[in-house]
């Protein structure tokens, strides 16, 4: 759908052993996140879910209002944010988008 932004300010910093991009629910601090936004089928949402561990303590997905970048009418839309004791051992500052190589994906769930 394009380049996106949280309408309120949330935390996202990289942490974890893996560099993971981690966003938490703390609506009000940090920056207005910036991001692309995508429309996805029920099917894709899941599998999203899974990736991310929806489901499991500390791993949650949270309808937001994100506006357009260039401007325009906001959306809901899902984002993936994590509870703070998953982010150890913290690598950056608050960030207003994601641009860093270090993550490392995993496969394992």
């Amino acid at each position: 759908m394009g380049a996106y932004r949280t309408r309120e300010r949330f935390p996202m910093l990289i942490a974890g052993p893996r560099f993971a991009p981690m966003m938490f629910n703390e609506p009000g601090v940090g920056f207005q996140v910036g991001g692309e936004l995508y429309a996805v089928d029920d099917r894709a949402l899941a599998n999203l879910d899974r990736i991310e561990s929806v489901g499991k303590p500390g791993n949650l997905r949270v309808l937001i209002e994100a506006e357009p970048v260039d401007g325009g009418p906001p959306v809901s839309a899902y984002v993936y944010m994590k509870s703070r004791h998953l982010a150890a051992p913290i690598h950056s500052r608050y960030l207003k988008d994601y641009n860093d190589r270090r993550f490392a994906l995993s496969w394992g769930g």
